[in-house]
């Protein structure tokens, strides 16, 4: 366990130098991909070997490596790809996780100390590390769309606001299941201009309205589901509380708000939102929530919470209603 990062950082490497994709034809010698990547062919040839020696490629005769099925994740062009969550989890992550001590002797945003920034103001000025950060989401998150849709009944619902929307990954899912809903997709401007691209390709403009803002100030009005997924957790509770009051100055008597999180279970059982919770703490500044915390949480902003949905991964779906 102390050494994981060794594995870690040798897999964002093999990212960072795209040797999955070059590898996606068929195998090739050591000297070949170094001529490829621009990187020294021995280094190189020391990575690959310790990779393979965990199952990520797979070392033939005169130093030819190919994929494995590890491997197959690292390819940028295959459904599910891993590549950019490697990219970004070597990279600024790493350095705000070497700041853990830090956050935890002072409560503090790792992430801030390290770039002098929060991460979606650097996301702002970073266009090429945005577009990794949404990449890097729909590959950690992408198996939670379907199964969201699958858990929660949206067959009656007419317009959903999908709030901090993203690039729109989950509401291209819910437009495509869904063919007569339309969608109000509300994000940072430079999100929404990100995602306009996503919806022209997709064919679902004309259904989905994009509008830029920021939660913090207001919300759209007009929907029947105001749906947050993964967005909530990112905050700490003065500033969860305005996004929820935000929406709840949205919203009509008859609209229901839908938040998709990790809930904490109690005990101690492995559960993947434990560590993600040190991932807030660290990075965005926010927290992962017990269902308690969430009731309270939701109390305070005027709503009910109705239901709390688990699906088929880690996530569950918070129902709740204005009161």
């Amino acid at each position: 366990m102390i050494t994981g990062y060794w594995i870690s950082q040798a897999i964002y490497a093999a990212a960072k130098f795209g040797i999955a994709d070059h590898l996606k034809d068929g195998p090739k010698s050591v000297n070949e991909l170094a001529e490829l990547t621009s990187t020294n062919r021995d280094a190189l040839y020391r990575l690959l070997r310790a990779l393979a020696s965990v199952g990520i490629f797979a070392e033939g005769e005169a130093r030819q490596f190919s994929l494995t099925p590890l491997a197959e994740p690292l390819r940028s062009d295959v459904p599910g790809s891993k590549r950019a969550l490697a990219l970004m989890s070597g990279d600024e992550q790493y350095r705000a996780w070497s700041e853990i001590a830090y956050s935890i002797r002072t409560g503090n945003i790792a992430f801030d100390k390290v770039f002098g920034q929060p991460i979606f103001d650097y996301l702002g000025e970073n266009p090429d590390k945005a577009r990794i950060f949404d990449a890097a989401m729909v590959g950690i998150h992408g198996r939670e769309a379907n199964a969201v849709l699958t858990s929660y009944d949206f067959s009656s619902v007419g317009i959903v606001a999908d709030i901090g929307g993203g690039n729109g990954s989950q509401m291209t899912e819910l437009l495509r299941q869904h063919p007569s809903m339309q969608g109000i997709l509300f994000d940072l401007p430079h999100v929404i201009e990100r995602a306009k691209v996503k919806m022209e390709s997709e064919q679902l403009a004309d259904r989905c309205e994009l509008v830029g803002g920021s939660f913090f100030e207001s919300v759209p009005s007009g929907a029947d589901i105001y749906m947050m997924r993964h967005i909530i957790h990112d905050w700490h509770e003065e500033k969860a509380l305005t996004i929820l009051r935000n929406c709840h100055a949205a919203m009509s008597l008859e609209s229901k708000l839908l938040v998709v999180e990790s809930v904490i279970p109690p005990g101690n059982e492995p559960f993947g939102g434990k560590f993600l919770d040190l991932v807030m703490l660290l990075i965005p500044g926010g927290k992962e929530r017990t269902e308690e915390e969430y009731r309270t949480l939701f109390r305070t902003a005027g709503f009910e919470v109705t239901r709390v949905i688990p699906t088929e991964t880690e996530v569950s779906v918070i129902e709740a209603v204005k009161v």
